[in-house]
């Protein structure tokens, strides 16, 4: 026990020992310099809640003389409806924020994007999320940016989807990634309507580096994708997410439940997003239907769809629902392509397919309810 508190203690006072350290950074400095510097640690230690090293570092970058400037910067966030730790993350993100003027620099950007129809919980949201905007040129940037948005939507609801979407928009150069990444996907083929849904619900997936788009889309097109079907982006998502060596570990965890490559580049091509789980997530699932549900594993690789499943609202219950289907006669053995269906279908037409057993065997319905009720206590055992 001695032992214990002894290494906590010690480790306390180690901590202790840093921060005392960094502080004598600020001080170490030659004045007047060293003052300034110190005050700007203080006040974003004290007033913005930065650990001392983050706001040592952000002080790099900032002067901060006296609290009169910054302070009114924080009353006007607070005023737009911002709470402390949201403040809290914008100034950690974007610390040159607390040296603008509230009422020149700030001010007119938010009544810009009120006026293109954004609410007040929007915006707020919007730049916790990507702060680097308000250091965007409202009349050289943000105005621009999003009129050339809407010009490209031809709608000012499509305008307001994409934003709330993806904040990145607001800061963003269209013209230098979005532009030449849309005439990528129309030159294999994409059509406008697919790309006006791209940009609309999925900005994001347009948003990388033409060089490192051009690569995936280049890939996607390889394999065999059609750019007239949804799961080409979506494919092209996929790839852009992770590295060369995240793609082969999934790959191994596929191939340790049996899966062979070409199953996995089917399993890929019709449901992209199985190669976007965690190895968590897939060693999950196929552990449940494989040995619980005895599902041969080649069964799901032709329905990788299942993959993206939630354990806990759909695979579990539904499985235990058609189990008790079952036990009951009300299937006549176990058929797997009919519980794929059972796994896969819409909550309506399953609830629908229950309702209709329910009027032979009472008491289906209020069993699947139940087990959705209590499905975090069964997933925590599979």
């Amino acid at each position: 026990m001695f032992s214990l508190v002894s290494r906590n203690l010690t480790s306390s006072m180690s901590k202790i020992t840093s921060v005392h350290r960094l502080f004598r950074q600020c001080s170490s400095c030659s004045s007047p310099a060293a003052s300034a510097n110190s005050f700007t640690v203080s006040y974003l230690i004290k007033s913005c809640g930065f650990p001392p090293d983050k706001a040592i570092s952000a002080s790099k970058f900032l002067n901060i003389k006296s609290p009169d400037r910054p302070d009114s910067v924080i009353a006007f966030f607070k005023n737009q409806g911002f709470t402390e730790t949201q403040i809290s993350h914008l100034v950690r993100k974007f610390p040159v924020a607390l040296t603008c003027n509230p009422e020149t620099n700030l001010l007119p950007k938010f009544e810009f994007l009120s006026s293109i129809g954004l609410s007040d919980s929007d915006i707020v949201k919007l730049l916790t999320a990507r702060p680097k905007a308000l250091g965007r040129s409202l009349k050289n940037h943000i105005q621009p940016t999003l009129y050339l948005l809407k010009d490209l939507l031809q709608s000012n609801d499509r305008t307001l989807i994409a934003i709330r979407r993806c904040a990145w928009v607001l800061d963003k150069s269209f013209q230098a990634i979005v532009i030449p990444n849309m005439q990528l996907l129309r030159d294999v083929g994409m059509p406008g309507s697919k790309m006006l849904y791209v940009l609309t619900y999925h900005p994001r997936d347009i948003s990388d580096n033409k060089e490192q788009f051009k690569k995936a889309v280049e890939e996607v097109v390889e394999m065999g994708f059609d750019p007239l079907k949804t799961n080409f982006m979506s494919a092209v998502h996929a790839i852009r997410s992770m590295s060369k060596s995240t793609w082969e570990k999934k790959m191994e965890t596929y191939e340790k439940w049996a899966w062979s490559k070409a199953q996995i580049l089917v399993a890929f091509m019709t449901n992209p997003w199985c190669m976007m789980k965690s190895d968590e997530k897939i060693n999950k699932v196929m552990d449940y239907l494989v040995n619980k549900m005895e599902f041969e594993a080649s069964i799901i690789a032709n329905n990788s769809m299942l993959i993206s499943l939630s354990m806990k609202k759909r695979i579990i219950p539904r499985c235990l629902v058609y189990q008790y289907c079952l036990d009951n006669g009300l299937i006549k053995g176990k058929n797997y392509s009919g519980l794929c269906w059972w796994l896969k279908s819409s909550e309506n037409m399953f609830m629908k397919r229950l309702e209709r057993y329910e009027t032979k065997t009472p008491g289906v319905l209020k069993f699947y309810r139940e087990k959705l009720d209590h499905s975090n206590s069964y997933s925590n055992l599979f």
